[in-house]
């Protein structure tokens, strides 16, 4: 048997397991790839709530990322939540060191939760935009958090691609700005060497689930471990992140209600 390409997400724990490094392993396994995790963070979250968030340290961080990849041949990695300064600081000091250049970066520019949550302390935000959006192979901003990194707002279709392209040149890489928040069909645009690309799918109304980023970004980090090209490995990831929510698990929550949950794992043909 073959042995699957590796995939590394550095991003916070989930205490839920719908979104953060539980999501992100969930899609890198059901799309074939082998997923290693360096836990930013660990939240204390539901679907609707962000409890309590505890930031790890910055030394810490950077240990896993340098044992992982002292052990591991790594072809790809995604970056989810960091949280605050040190801990962004921390993740470009050592992907400097040991995959720049080497290997495809997805930076899935967290910000705040699907709940209202904030997950990005202010002036990390600062350090995300100079320090490692520079580094990346691939962006990965929905709307909102478009908007910050662009400092105008995001509205509409021209919006977006306008928004993906200036960010492309301004960062040297490849940008996608998801259109999730808007209505109708569920659109993306790609801007990628100067060509801009859309990927579309059916939108799937009343599903209330987290973690849709941090499986897109993941699903396209491990289709780029897989060998694909940009454009192709979106498209694949686009496929796969809109079955999970259109197959999404719903139970009987407590306080919450219903509860939803993305289907990574036992998904059908579309």
């Amino acid at each position: 048997m073959s042995s699957p390409p590796i995939v590394l997400t550095i991003a916070g724990s989930d205490s839920s397991a719908g979104a953060g490094v539980q999501a992100d392993l969930k899609a890198i396994s059901a799309l074939g790839g082998y997923g290693l995790n360096a836990l930013t963070s660990v939240v204390s979250e539901t679907p609707g709530i962000v409890s309590q968030v505890r930031l790890l340290d910055a030394d810490f961080i950077a240990d896993q990322v340098r044992v992982l990849f002292g052990g591991f041949p790594i072809a790809a990695a995604k970056t989810g939540m960091l949280g605050g300064r040190d801990q962004v600081l921390a993740v470009v000091e050592t992907w400097k060191q040991l995959g720049q250049g080497r290997i495809p970066l997805v930076v899935d520019p967290v910000m705040v939760a699907t709940s209202g949550g904030r997950l990005l302390e202010n002036d990390a935000v600062r350090t995300l935009v100079e320090a490692l959006l520079p580094l990346a192979t691939l962006i990965t901003p929905n709307m909102d958090e478009a908007a910050v990194l662009w400092d105008r707002p995001v509205t509409d279709p021209g919006e977006m691609e306008a928004c993906a392209r200036e960010l492309s040149t301004r960062f040297d890489t490849a940008v996608l700005v998801k259109g999730g928040h808007l209505s109708g069909a569920a659109a993306d645009v790609l801007c990628h060497a100067g060509s801009v690309s859309w990927h579309t799918a059916e939108r799937t109304e009343g599903v209330h689930t987290h973690g849709t980023g941090c499986t897109y970004s993941a699903a396209i980090a491990t289709c780029l471990a897989q060998g694909l090209g940009l454009n192709e490995a979106v498209a694949e990831a686009k496929v796969f992140v809109s079955q999970a929510i259109a197959q999404h698990f719903a139970w009987q929550g407590g306080d919450t209600g219903i509860v939803h949950a993305l289907n990574h794992l036992q998904q059908t043909s579309a």
